[in-house]
């Protein structure tokens, strides 16, 4: 027999990137008690990784709970990025409803269409929040009409299109439910909450039945699942099994360890928990994203959506250069093979293969953003090793042609630089596909483009428009193969022989193109040391010291003046590298080198092509 728990209520926040998802969080947990009136707290608390914290993202999905009067409310905050959609799909699974944050002066924003059409084919309830009204130039009117445009766009149902909205700002800390309201305290989202989500509801008498919908990782437990019960109880040492709805053989015997409810920012220990609760539990291992904990009685797998695969591939591989083993402290194949496996445990949308050489491992993702935060979090760890440029994954259909993945770009930039843009997108295979107004003098493109036609874009984006321009992508399929493309137009300029960077062979340098070293610093053969503004490859001597007779003194080198070097992200270097070249990563450098050192091999290799 089915009932509603009514002390409990289960929400998602999702938004586009930057909207405030975070910042609310950590206002509704400020109101509802969870710290104490004179407690330090960190701004957006939830962003518990340093990545995530300077590069100001979300890139997990965190559990949290508050209580409101009587009620528990636990809430999900999600990541905006599409390179971690796969994170939002799964997470949508334990809610009955969601918060929708729209910024009052961008108004809804790709990413926004993107979670929004997830949480209305799973018919959740949807209260839309209208944050940052105390901006300057917010037009909370418009955008409302915005998100009703958007709502009917995506099909949504009478019931959904009746949504109520609030208007709020996170930083300040109030919500109202009309414009006009006197701004007090976040109670009337509280209220709305609570009024609007439906209770969860399921069978208490019933056999057990909980999907796990994400996984975190812990040194000391191993792996935790963390899910919703959908019906009946769950008890510490119940014996239960796993099934899984895309692999019907899976059958296995588990007992449950320990059983978690979430409280504030905590994790507290429960004996038991019933239907519509969120609860962590650890113990078993080998548990995985869409595993159902049963009933031994009446095992019965709750269907959820396949994980959406990777469409970009590289290489992580020993590094081997004449630097090597010396700035990092984990440079085995043993400890990079272990650490990628281990990055499995919580990362879903990774995929870790092992290649015909022992020291190279091919790593697919979402996307160049993925990928790099995986590599920055590596590094930081002490991890030395080198990756190959980004490619994407193909795949063929039955009549035997190539299909590669595709995106639709959308790009909001001022007008004077549209011309400049479409032009370069489309010798990049891309496709014009719509141009509107956007507010504030701003035009708006949709462009449909292979994702190989994105891989380096980025920095070339913000040159382009001055560092005025918003690009967002979204993911779009498999399409036919468009043709080849060049990836870059300039050529490297290649360290001739090892040694240290002198200043009088960087002048000389310097004149052929841009440099990426400065005086002073450890080259080898075969590395790249700059970029050559033509398209080919030149070898310069860096390390060329000046001869000195008896007319000419060595203080005459003091004169000759070097034009500051290029200093490169990790993104860059990423977007940078050619299909011959490979980025070898330390802790405490990023150098671009050529796959092959030897300059009479590599002439050999590129003749043979």
């Amino acid at each position: 027999m089915k009932m509603k728990r009514e002390d409990v209520r289960n929400i998602a926040i999702i938004a586009h990137v930057d909207h405030g998802k975070t910042t609310l969080v950590d206002e509704l947990l400020k109101q509802s008690g969870v710290f104490r009136a004179n407690q330090e707290v960190a701004e957006r608390v939830m962003d518990s990784n340093d990545i995530e914290r300077e590069r100001g993202i979300t890139i997990l999905s965190k559990n949290t709970a508050v209580f409101y009067k009587d009620k528990k409310i636990n809430i999900i905050d999600t990541p905006g990025h599409a390179d971690f959609g796969g994170e939002v799909e799964r997470v949508l699974k334990m809610v009955n409803g969601v918060i929708l944050v729209v910024d009052a002066y961008e108004g809804p924003m790709p990413q926004t269409k993107f979670v929004l059409q997830k949480a209305l084919e799973l018919e959740l309830s949807v209260i839309v929040c209208i944050n940052k009204i105390d901006r300057p130039e917010a037009r909370p009117e418009e955008v409302i009409d915005e998100v009703l445009e958007l709502l009917m766009d995506l099909d949504a149902s009478d019931e959904q299109l009746d949504c109520p909205f609030v208007f709020a700002s996170a930083r300040s800390g109030f919500a109202k439910k009309n414009l006009e309201d006197e701004a007090v305290d976040m109670g009337p989202l509280f209220e709305t909450i609570v009024d609007y989500i439906p209770a969860p509801e399921g069978d208490p008498d019933a056999d057990t039945q909980m999907l796990i919908s994400t996984i975190d990782y812990n040194e000391y437990v191993g792996r935790i699942g963390v899910g919703k019960i959908d019906n009946g109880s769950l008890k510490v040492n119940q014996e239960c099994v796993i099934v899984n709805h895309h692999d019907p053989d899976k059958l296995r015997k588990v007992k449950i360890g320990k059983l978690y409810q979430f409280d504030g920012l905590n994790r507290v220990e429960v004996q038991e928990a019933s239907i519509g609760d969120i609860v962590a539990i650890s113990g078993i291992t080998d548990l995985h994203i869409g595993d159902t904990l049963c009933s031994p009685e009446r095992p019965q797998a709750i269907p959820f959506q396949k994980i959406s695969e990777p469409t970009i591939a590289m290489n992580f591989m020993v590094n081997d250069s004449p630097l090597a083993g010396q700035e990092g402290k984990f440079v085995t194949s043993r400890h990079i093979r272990e650490r990628l496996f281990r990055e499995l445990n919580t990362d879903v949308s990774l995929r870790v293969e092992e290649t015909d050489s022992p020291d190279c491992f091919k790593v697919s993702g979402r996307g160049e953003l993925h990928l790099s935060v995986l590599i920055e979090n590596m590094r930081r760890e002490g991890f030395e090793f080198a990756v190959s440029k980004a490619e994407v994954l193909y795949k063929t259909n039955e009549r035997n042609q190539k299909l590669e993945p595709m995106e639709i770009a959308y790009i909001d930039v001022p007008e004077e630089f549209t011309g400049a843009i479409i032009q370069k997108l489309t010798s990049r295979k891309g496709e014009l596909q719509g141009m509107s107004p956007a507010n504030g003098g701003y035009t708006r493109l949709e462009i449909a483009i292979p994702s190989r036609g994105l891989i380096g874009y980025r920095g070339e984006f913000m040159t382009d428009t001055k560092g005025n321009g918003i690009m967002n992508t979204i993911f779009d399929g498999y399409g036919p193969y468009k043709g080849d493309l060049a990836y870059r137009k300039t050529g490297s300029l290649i360290a001739y022989e090892s040694g240290e960077t002198i200043t009088y062979g960087l002048f000389n340098a310097q004149e052929r193109g841009l440099l990426f070293v400065g005086p002073g610093e450890k080259v080898y053969a075969g590395m790249v040391i700059g970029q050559n503004p033509k398209a080919e490859d030149i070898e310069v001597n860096v390390c060329k010291t000046k001869k000195l007779t008896n007319t000419r003194s060595s203080s005459a080198d003091e004169a000759l003046k070097l034009v500051p070097k290029k200093v490169m992200s990790l993104e860059q270097c990423l977007e940078f590298i050619d299909t011959d070249e490979l980025l070898e990563v330390t802790p405490e450098n990023l150098r671009i080198r050529k796959k092959i050192l030897d300059p009479t091999m590599r002439k050999r290799a590129a003749m043979k092509k």
